[in-house]
């Protein structure tokens, strides 16, 4: 089989593999409880290493604290860091977040960025970061989101043969139209979350089986590469 008639049936069974997801998790809303989109990129970075429903139980006390940009960048670090501690690497989590609420009160006025090049510009945030903030804060998908569970089941469905993050983000983008770049990933999320496990993946009751290519193999080690923030 030729390379543009191997690219075309990937695509197909990523197009496919979309639609599935859609109908098994019709609502998928992002699962980091936020109001404003600065609370939901310090809620990502937290996210960092850390369940969602860990950050979920410290963002309120947090956010009630340091409600905005301004009020995050005049935060008292140890106070900051004693507030995120329990996500876990919390004085560098805690450094990041008040270098780039600093830097959006100083640069951008109090409001997050809303391009690529700017977002990738305030400490702690890299391409993970970015594309959750972009797609759920403001509706526009500049990228796929690479978290721990999309660079797993990516990999796992065959889409990808990478592990580096934006490598593997880079092939979802061929694959995946855009606007449905966020609706793959967060969706991917909940079935690595429900599912798709990284131990023991239930293949017996995936609905995704008979189009992935490691369906019923035993569990491969997980490869070490983090996904960035």
């Amino acid at each position: 089989m030729s390379i543009t008639r191997k690219t075309s049936a990937k695509k197909q069974r990523a197009l496919e593999l979309l639609m599935r997801l859609k109908h098994l998790y019709s609502d998928a809303p992002c699962t980091l409880d936020y109001d404003t989109p600065v609370q939901l990129m310090v809620a990502t970075i937290l996210s960092a290493q850390c369940t969602d429903a860990r950050v979920n139980l410290v963002t309120p006390a947090l956010f009630c604290r340091f409600p905005d940009a301004a009020a995050l960048a005049g935060a008292d670090l140890s106070e900051l860091e004693e507030l995120v501690r329990s996500t876990g690497f919390y004085r560098n989590k805690a450094k990041n977040i008040q270098a780039a609420c600093r830097m959006i009160v100083e640069d951008f006025n109090g409001s997050v960025p809303q391009t690529m090049e700017a977002l990738l510009k305030l400490p702690g945030v890299a391409r993970k970061t970015a594309n959750v903030v972009s797609a759920h804060a403001f509706g526009v998908n500049l990228g796929v989101t690479v978290d721990t569970h999309v660079k797993r089941l990516s990999y796992r469905l065959g889409l990808t043969n990478h592990t580096e993050p934006v490598k593997i983000e880079r092939d979802l983008m061929k694959l995946i139209p855009q606007p449905d770049w966020e609706n793959w990933s967060i969706r991917l999320i909940y079935h690595g979350r429900a599912v798709c496990n990284a131990r023991k993946p239930e293949c017996d009751r995936c609905a995704l089986a008979d189009l992935c290519p490691s369906a019923f193999l035993a569990a491969q080690p997980e490869k070490t590469v983090a996904a960035q923030g």
